[in-house]
């Protein structure tokens, strides 16, 4: 039996081929890694003595040759195939270790040049062992070394490699080629700056964690990670304390850091079921926290906090006697860390550049019934510039700066939505209805029965989408609502415009809006 020796990823392998010599295989080798196993004292052919030719090019070139992938491709059980690498001398080759140029790695480097990233886009190991993996009958491939210790155990016991642990490590391969090849195809595509969605989608993501369920206990569940830098994004943050997290945490984070993400003064949010429901923004990230807290004592019940400047000790203090799931911050007081690790299963996360917004040409994915859906990420928040007033009365300064605050929280909220705020604090939350007017009076419902009667008088009002009728005008007025912003572009516009005249309500048009479904 002969292997051939081939990788990037040194660990491990003088061990596996002291075993593998000890077993009587024969080992050919390239290389670096003949070199690591000349060193080590392990017997080993160097490949240019099976091919005949050299290796060239600064080592491109030295296993793309008939010698070797004919010993790959060559079918044990055809005779004619037997025959014919018989007559040309060449020898089959029945295992292969090979892992890849480390062009993950190099990407991730900082200040890592084009030229050099190229330079590490492997040729011969992809070729050898897709080579290898066709004939997946004759030929054991491994290119994870987690597998090492499986095909070494099989040799030891049967002194062959079963053929269903075979067909098991064949997937791995086109697995793992399939994800270097889209790795690549992805550097180059941000390397051209190309911002039209491709006409075939390729992306890769690497496992963080499986899951104990997912949504609901029945379902299975994992948590990837997309390969490159992403500051700012969960799968960057580091846990300090609790349980693993969730799927439904995962979420529900996520959406909770993406609306934080709007802000850059002191801000907290708190998230439930994937809907802000309370939002403060202060001058000191204190208060900003009790304006979140108040906003809704009772959905943050179990929910999710997260905050863009450092966890106080104050902070931890109020929070230390609420049920909370996940809390996310750039940083923590050591007094606040230690009050809030008394609670053992609160998961607490420390995420560096919380502030830091994806891309704009990032994709949102949704997974339809036989295919995916894909959008550009919602990046946007208004144009100043279209901002338009439409009614007889402008808002004043106080109104439009509460007016923005309310317009960033409603871009997050579920469709239909509706935000009411006040001196920049989230009051009622309308999340997900199937008409506009529902979501309008559950919002104020909710300022109400949360806050306190009356706690929406002066308020202002934030829709996601236009308002197809007046109805929603109304029910604002009846809340004491002041002014309106929402993107305008009914039929009906004139409608809501006349009545907000009537009622010397202020009304802005934003022209963009945010349904989120």
């Amino acid at each position: 039996m002969r292997a051939l020796v081939s990788v990037s990823d040194k660990i491990g392998i003088v061990e596996l081929s002291k075993e593998l010599v000890s077993l009587g295989i024969e080992i050919i080798s390239t290389g670096g890694t003949f070199k690591i196993l000349k060193d080590a004292g392990i017997p080993a052919t160097e490949i240019s003595d099976i091919t005949g030719f050299p290796e060239c090019l600064d080592g491109r070139v030295k296993t793309l040759h008939p010698a070797v992938h004919a010993g790959l491709l060559a079918m044990r059980s055809n005779p004619s195939h037997m025959e014919q690498i018989a007559d040309l001398n060449i020898k089959p080759i029945d295992l292969v270790i090979v892992n890849l140029y480390p062009f993950k790695s190099t990407i991730l480097k900082e200040g890592v040049t084009r030229a050099e990233a190229v330079e590490n886009i492997d040729i011969g190991g992809p070729t050898m062992l897709r080579s290898a993996a066709k004939n997946y009958q004759d030929v054991a491939v491994v290119v994870d070394p987690r597998d090492y210790e499986k095909i070494l155990s099989e040799l030891k016991e049967k002194g062959k490699v079963s053929l269903d642990t075979k067909f098991y490590l064949m997937q791995k391969v086109f697995m793992h080629t399939s994800s270097y090849d889209t790795m690549i195809a992805d550097y180059l595509r941000r390397e051209r700056e190309d911002k039209e969605l491709p006409e075939t989608l390729t992306m890769t993501f690497e496992k963080v964690q499986d899951m104990r369920y997912g949504e609901n206990p029945h379902q299975k569940a994992a948590f990837y990670r997309e390969i490159g830098k992403r500051p700012g994004s969960l799968t960057q943050a580091v846990q300090l304390n609790g349980k693993e997290l969730s799927f439904n945490n995962i979420n529900d984070t996520n959406g909770a850091l993406e609306l934080l993400k709007e802000f850059t003064e002191p801000t907290v949010v708190a998230c439930k079921h994937g809907n802000p429901c309370g939002v403060g923004s202060a001058d000191h990230i204190d208060q900003a926290w009790k304006k979140a807290y108040e906003a809704d004592k009772t959905s943050i019940f179990g929910g999710i906090v997260v905050a863009n400047r450092e966890i106080t000790k104050a902070i931890a203090e109020d929070m230390k006697n609420i049920f909370l799931e996940v809390i996310v911050a750039p940083s923590y007081e050591e007094e606040a860390l230690e009050i809030l690790t008394i609670k053992k299963n609160i998961r607490i996360l420390q995420l560096d550049n919380i502030s830091q917004p994806q891309e704009e040409d990032a994709y949102d994915l949704k997974k339809v019934n036989g295919g995916l859906i894909v959008q550009t990420v919602d990046s946007k928040l208004y144009h100043e510039e279209d901002l338009q007033v439409v009614t007889d009365r402008a808002p004043s300064d106080k109104e439009m700066e509460d007016l923005k605050f309310a317009w960033r929280v409603v871009k997050y909220v579920k469709s239909n939505g509706i935000a009411i705020a006040k001196d920049k604090q989230s009051l009622g939350i309308g999340p997900g209805q199937v008409n506009r007017i529902w979501a309008t009076k559950q919002a104020v419902e909710h300022a109400e029965e949360l806050i306190g009667e009356g706690v929406t008088q002066g308020a202002v009002l934030a829709s996601d989408a236009f308002f197809p009728f007046d109805d929603c005008v109304e029910a604002a007025h009846q809340a004491g609502i002041t002014a309106i912003i929402q993107p305008g572009g009914s039929l009906r516009d004139a409608d809501s415009i006349k009545k907000c005249n009537e009622y010397g309500i202020a009304m802005v048009f934003t022209g963009m809006r945010h349904f989120r479904h």
